[in-house]
């Protein structure tokens, strides 16, 4: 009993003692922290020689306090968490995978717009091209993702485009589940006079895509940055990039420009009216206007009169052509026109905007592309542009033009981007890496599904140092029912099956008898698989589980070729394996009566198109084709049983921006309309050439551009044609009759 109360005793003095520990070190390391704290000295920032020219721009005081002074950390978490009561949201938390794994996969479903709803025509580009995307479904019952048809582009309650009452109306979504799984668009936010992030609604669990975000609010991982685009930028295709290729010397008329709106007042307004520093009238061109808004002249100052002059001297456009770099500062937010605009113009961006979460950072190498400045800085900016040196000036021009290009042209193409950045982190064991999304073709043309490794593209072996393979695998599309050991399929098998490079052949069965029993077939030394193409055009295009070499010779049952027609070609693939390479050409040309693009198969010293009735090229465009285009466009193909070959032109262009090779042919082929009524080859019917102008004319429509590219190059065997003993001939037959 002693030994107990001992014990005890001793329990409560050990208690007593860490109490009296705990409070009094923390109280005397309160005390200690705050007598040091009354006693610092505030750190001054230097006293600059240029001090004085500084002073329009930002005092001192304003550097050394920073942002935000005086808030403690919590008051500013509490100021952001006011803008995005969700801002720890990340695909893991705020995303439900379950929806994407199902046997759809990663589709996006649209609301349908209400009856007299008000839709922008931003926004309206944003629906039509996700509405004609591989991804859209209209059943939400196999959505993904989901996408308002509310227009939340612009969230400025002065524009005429603000759409009210949106928190009311997306709560009475069914679907809204607090946001989870949605994807909102946004290109501006807040209003007069501080602009902040506010949309004007809860977006909740919502992966916002937004235009001129901030570093602060830009939640990794989970929302994508946009860029800001006017109501004009293009639906598809857009233009190219003005920069010429291989454009020497690399710098332009004026190293640096700048030619835009200056605020007087508000938010902006310092960096704006700080330009006038750096223009010299020379190399280097920077000049604003006080001329805009309504009562500009109300509020104008000492410098406006002088500005608006000097303003009118330059055009915009020629200033944008002959810049080697241009400066894009803040507007009233972060994000500018400019941006796009100097990227086409490869001229290169340098960004004073400070906080800037750039588009599509999460996977483009913007210190590739662009110069990033600091607004603070902006006197240093002409030193820094001056030590670029000319290498990396073109460096970063062709950058600019790269990434315009693949991403930035057009609506559809930032739209797609947003949806296959927002796929990758999906499906995060199976997305494109780095190199694929900065380098060409571009990452929208690079499709995960297929491969994830480098070496398994067309386009990357060059930069990886990798050779094509030594073999190939003849696919030969089949129509006519086998008849006869004579035909003209017969004897291309034993041609084609008699090269050294051949693997195998694949026979696509597009006949509607049943294909023939296997010892019909003749016999040859390579394996023979027959597979049913269920009587589609476009079946000749899908990626085979059959094929296993990386080169695919496309061959129409009718063709007559030599063996050794066959190896060079095949040869000369193997130095181009990112193109087609082939023998019958054909040419497009624009009619500037009728307004349209025509088709034509006049011999002439130009072609843009080679068919692949007779052609290489490498197995992943099966992928593409199947996978990239629209189901319309092969429905097209199908409907018509032509044009699969021009649409296939259109694909491997539209990836390369270069044309075709055609390598030389013993025997020439024309298509010439045979008369009314007569039998012969399918483009003998009168109708082949009115069908295959009009695939021309809707495949540009759906790209938006005219990819396909004229050529006048044809590669030849070494002394072919020459007047030499043909026993120095590598291929002799290739000149015989």
């Amino acid at each position: 009993m002693q030994a107990r109360k001992k014990y005890v005793l001793l329990a409560l003095c050990a208690c007593c003692w860490l109490l009296l520990f705990y409070w009094g070190g923390v109280q005397g390391r309160l005390l200690k922290l705050l007598s040091r704290q009354r006693g610092e000295e505030v750190r001054l920032w230097p006293d600059w020689a240029d001090r004085a020219m500084l002073l329009g721009y930002a005092e001192p005081e304003e550097l050394h306090a920073g942002e935000g002074a005086g808030e403690s950390p919590r008051q500013r978490q509490q100021a952001r968490s006011g803008v995005y009561r969700d801002s720890r949201c990340r695909m893991e938390t705020c995303f439900d995978f379950s929806r994407c794994r199902g046997r759809d996969g990663f589709r996006v479903y649209v609301y349908p717009v209400e009856k007299g709803e008000r839709v922008s025509e931003g926004y309206r580009k944003i629906l039509a091209s996700i509405a004609e995307s591989r991804y859209y479904t209209p059943d939400p019952r196999e959505a993904c993702l989901f996408v308002l048809s509310i227009d939340t582009l612009d969230r400025d309650q002065l524009s005429s485009q603000y759409v009210p009452n949106v928190d009311e109306r997306i709560r009475g979504y069914p679907l809204w589940n607090e946001g989870r799984n949605h994807l909102i668009f946004n290109l501006y936010s807040g209003t007069w006079p501080n602009y902040t992030e506010d949309l004007g609604f809860h977006i909740g669990q919502a992966i916002l895509a937004k235009a001129s975000l901030n570093v602060e609010h830009f939640r990794p991982g989970f929302d994508v940055s946009i860029p800001l685009f006017s109501k004009e930028h293009p639906q598809k295709g857009g233009e190219r990039g003005w920069l010429v290729r291989n454009t020497v010397p690399p710098r332009r008329k004026y190293l640096l420009m700048f030619k835009g709106k200056r605020y007087l007042t508000g938010i902006g307004s310092d960096t704006r009216n700080a330009l006038h520093h750096i223009h010299n009238g020379k190399d280097i061109v920077s000049l604003t206007t006080c001329r805009h808004g309504k009562d500009w002249e109300k509020h104008k100052d000492a410098r406006c009169d002088h500005d608006n002059l000097e303003y009118e001297r330059y055009d915009y456009q020629e200033l944008l052509h002959n810049s080697t770099f241009c400066l894009v500062p803040r507007g009233r937010r972060l994000g500018s026109f400019r941006f796009l605009e100097s990227l086409q113009a490869a001229c290169i961006p340098v960004l004073l905007s400070n906080g800037w979460e750039l588009p599509f950072s999460d996977v483009i190498q913007w210190s590739q592309a662009v110069i990033e400045g600091d607004e603070r800085l902006l006197l240093q900016v002409p030193s820094t542009v001056r030590a670029v040196d000319s290498e990396r000036v073109l460096a970063l021009r062709q950058r600019t033009q790269m990434l315009w290009d693949a991403y930035f042209s057009s609506v559809d193409k930032i739209v797609l981007t947003t949806l296959e950045i927002i796929k990758d982190r999906v499906f995060s064991h199976v997305s494109r890496n780095k190199l694929m999304w900065n380098a060409l073709p571009g990452g929208l043309l690079v499709l995960p599904e297929y491969s994830t490794h480098l070496a398994h593209f067309p386009f990357y072996y060059l930069s990886q140092g990798i050779s094509p393979g030594q073999e190939f695998t003849a696919v030969i599309h089949a129509v006519s029912p086998l008849v006869s050991q004579s035909q003209p399929i017969m004897k291309l098998l034993q041609v084609v099956s008699k090269s050294k490079y051949c693997s195998q052949i694949v026979i696509l069965w597009n006949s509607e008898k049943p294909p023939p029993p296997k010892s019909k077939w003749p016999p040859m030394p390579v394996p023979l698989t027959v597979t049913d193409g269920r009587r589609k055009t476009t079946s000749r295009f899908l990626p085979h589980v059959a094929i296993e070499t990386e080169a695919v010779l496309s061959l129409d049952e009718d063709t007559v070729l030599l063996t050794n027609e066959v190896n060079f070609a095949f040869l000369v693939w193997r130095s181009f394996p990112e193109r087609i390479v082939g023998y019958p050409p054909r040419s497009h040309f624009w009619d500037p009566v009728k307004q349209v693009w025509g088709y034509t198969s006049k011999w002439t010293n130009e072609y843009s198109i080679v068919l692949t009735g007779a052609a290489f090229y490498h197995r992943y465009y099966h992928h593409l084709f199947s996978q990239y285009l629209p189901p319309s466009l092969r429905a097209l193909v199908d409907r018509t049983s032509n044009c699969e070959d021009i649409l296939m032109n259109f694909l491997v262009s539209s990836v390369t921006h270069l044309p075709p090779i055609k390598v030389a042919q013993r025997k020439q082929y024309k298509e010439v309309p045979n008369p009314q009524g007569a039998k012969g080859a399918p483009w003998s019917n009168p109708e082949h050439f009115t069908q295959r102008q009009e695939c021309v004319n809707a495949f540009a429509n759906w790209f938006g551009y005219m990819p396909l590219e004229h050529s006048q190059f044809r590669l030849d065997p070494l002394l072919f044609k020459d007047q030499v003993s043909v026993l120095r001939k590598k291929y002799k037959d290739l000149e015989r009759a």
